[in-house]
């Protein structure tokens, strides 16, 4: 049996390792040659890792199931009825089975022209383009003798009070507080201002209300001005224009949501408002005999409600259907996928993280060491938890950020 895998990220690896050594011929492609750890995204954003800490190349993961290929390259569509993948330079690979699995992107709500000035988080080249920002900003206000431009400069406003934007924003209040403050001569990093925008009632409107609180109390303690139920209205090189005014910023940060990549097109279906593509309880696409969708792009319904757009989730369902595909000809029906949860976390800063296990909390220190433990033991390979961890000791104990190159 043919099998192609579309996106090399959770649920695509996944799935392939599951299928690693089954006599099924696998082909795996994505857009580029690496699996992206992209919870740790921030970290490269404010200098704390480097891109190469949280990617590995997708051949080195599976170069020992010798019956496992990978493509690097852009996916033009899908032809069902002939069931081949179609790339952009014309070239076509024949499936039995075909797993979709390409993610999701930022969504800014009709308003693309934003993307420009607020980058989101979801690649390295975002990453980057932050950290340069966020680096270049203190450059320029170092140089500054006006005392409101310095100000700018050193204002970066996060919008999103999701697990990415809060992240985001304690990791950028903790650069200004703790790593660069001493190393200026004419700004004081530790006085720069980081405004975290949301346009609902709550931050981290997904967590208990105790874990919010402490959030809430921790990004305070950080220096975060938290400003919630604020509506973005425009972003422009001089700042952000909110509902309660304009805030003139150095650096913005978008988070504020995500929409699934647009590889509905490719099957010619209908979607819900985030792109999505409904899928039934064995992850198969409705309607489409072979053809299955995983991860951010899935529209899958347990207990009522659709599964979030969660590593774990993708992760689960990757090992799911690689399991069954490996285990069971392909005319028979799978068991139904069931997502067991393991608790959502969000870290804020140094000692201070929160996790939600349903049935109890934890926050603060303790917290902040099992999210630790939690995203070393989750990275991909043995040589990347060793480095991952032997740069967080070395941070720990002395505050630094080592990945601290403008280019």
């Amino acid at each position: 049996m043919k099998v192609v895998i579309v996106g090399g990220g959770f649920a695509g690896l996944a799935c392939a390792q599951g299928l690693g050594g089954s006599e099924h011929q696998v082909l795996v492609i994505d857009r580029r040659n690496y699996h992206l750890f992209q919870p740790l995204l921030y970290q490269v954003a404010t200098g704390a890792l480097s891109p190469a800490d949280i990617a590995e190349p997708i051949r080195k993961l599976l170069k020992r199931h010798r019956n496992i290929s990978v493509i690097m390259g852009d996916v033009a569509g899908v032809e069902t009825t002939e069931r081949q993948v179609v790339m952009d330079d014309g070239a076509r690979y024949p499936f039995d089975v075909l797993i979709l699995a390409t993610g999701s992107q930022y969504a800014y709500f009709g308003n693309d022209q934003w993307a420009e000035f607020a980058p989101g988080l979801k690649t390295i080249d975002n990453a980057r383009v932050h950290r340069s920002r966020l680096l270049s900003a203190f450059e320029k206000a170092e140089r500054s003798n006006n005392a409101e431009e310095r100000a700018k400069l050193t204002t970066t406003v996060v919008i999103g009070g999701g697990p990415t934007g809060v992240e985001m924003a304690g990791a950028i209040a903790e650069l200004g507080r703790w790593t660069l403050a001493g190393e200026f001569r004419n700004v004081d990093p530790s006085t720069s201002r980081v405004i975290l925008v949301e346009g609902s009632p709550s931050i981290l409107g997904q967590f208990p209300e105790d874990l919010v609180r402490y959030s809430r109390k921790a990004l305070g303690d950080l220096g975060v001005e938290i400003r919630t139920q604020t509506r973005v209205l425009g972003i422009n090189s001089d700042g952000v224009q909110t509902s309660e005014g304009f805030i003139a910023a150095g650096t913005v940060v978008w988070g504020a949501g995500v929409t699934a990549t647009p590889a509905a097109k490719w099957l010619g279906i209908e979607t819900d408002r985030s792109n999505r593509i409904p899928v039934d309880q064995t992850l198969m696409v409705k309607g489409l005999e072979g053809v299955y969708a995983l991860g951010d792009i899935a529209l899958f319904m347990q207990d009522g409600v659709p599964l979030p757009g969660l590593a774990q989730v993708a992760k689960q369902q990757g090992e799911y259907l690689g399991h069954f595909l490996r285990e069971q000809p392909s005319t028979r029906r799978a068991e139904p996928f069931r997502f067991k949860n393991k608790g959502n976390t969000a870290v804020i800063g140094r000692h201070a993280a929160i996790f939600d296990f349903g049935h109890f909390h934890l926050k603060g220190r303790v917290a902040w060491f099992l999210w630790a433990i939690v995203h070393v033991y989750l990275l991909v390979s043995f040589e990347k938890r060793a480095l991952v961890s032997l740069q967080w000791l070395w941070r720990y104990i002395t505050k630094a950020r080592g990945v601290r190159i403008i280019r």
